[in-house]
């Protein structure tokens, strides 16, 4: 990989509940080419699929009843925050709740298969416009240990998880014997660079990937640690 080109597609506006994503994409000034990558919000996949839910605009707390209904697990609890799993198995603050960006008196529930609505926006890309791309959801998550937020993926298609580079060398020759890249979510935290949180651009162009990164059949699961493997739940 020489250079990458990472563009915000414009022209999206407001995206309500029966929403095509595709075609909203396909109407965008902003061209997409063949052998992109996309990189599409949660928020707006889960406006699309109408994954909204009315709460009390006068109660901060009146969301709380949907992260336990969101959670399989709660990891931990500190005042209003909960740490919990989603049945997705990712875990996050709040069960991936959101009220940002969203109309008062609703609160945002993440995608039921974010793979499945990566696929759908892809093969409709393909079957409308002829477009051979990947397709990315993300979604912005906290992380252990470290300050702020960065947007990983929550959802991909055409595009690998997980590129493995074990059994290659590195720059000295050494044969790398762990080295799994997380490729969706450097893709997804590349993309935020051009979306902002508060710019309305829902979805962002990432171009240049390597080739041998497109592929048909790849899922998040693939990043997700299964309990087994973690140290820290």
């Amino acid at each position: 990989m020489t250079s990458l080109e990472i563009v915000p597609l414009t022209g999206i506006g407001e995206v309500r509940p029966g929403d095509d994503l595709a075609d909203l994409i396909i109407a965008s000034p902003t061209v997409v080419e063949s052998g992109d990558c996309l990189v599409v919000t949660q928020k707006v996949v889960s406006k699309a699929e109408n994954r909204l839910v009315d709460i009390d605009p006068d109660d901060p707390l009146s969301h709380k009843p949907l992260v336990e209904r969101e959670s399989v697990r709660v990891l931990r609890r500190r005042g209003e925050l909960v740490i919990s799993e989603t049945i997705h198995g990712f875990v996050c603050a709040n069960a991936g709740v959101d009220l940002s960006n969203v109309e008062r008196g609703q609160a945002a529930l993440l995608p039921v298969d974010s793979d499945r609505s990566a696929r759908g926006i892809r093969d409709r890309l393909a079957a409308r416009a002829g477009l051979d791309v990947a397709v990315i959801v993300s979604d912005t998550f906290g992380r252990p240990w470290r300050r702020g937020v960065t947007d990983v993926a929550i959802g991909c298609a055409g595009i690998a998880a997980i590129v493995d580079l074990r059994g290659t060398t590195d720059s000295l020759g050494r044969e790398l014997m762990v080295t799994e890249v997380a490729a969706v979510d450097e893709i997804a935290a590349a993309a935020d660079l051009v979306m902002g949180k508060a710019d309305g651009i829902a979805v962002a162009i990432v171009r240049g990937l390597p080739e041998a990164w497109f592929r048909a059949s790849s899922v998040v699961d693939e990043i997700v640690r299964s309990p087994a493997e973690d140290l820290f739940r």
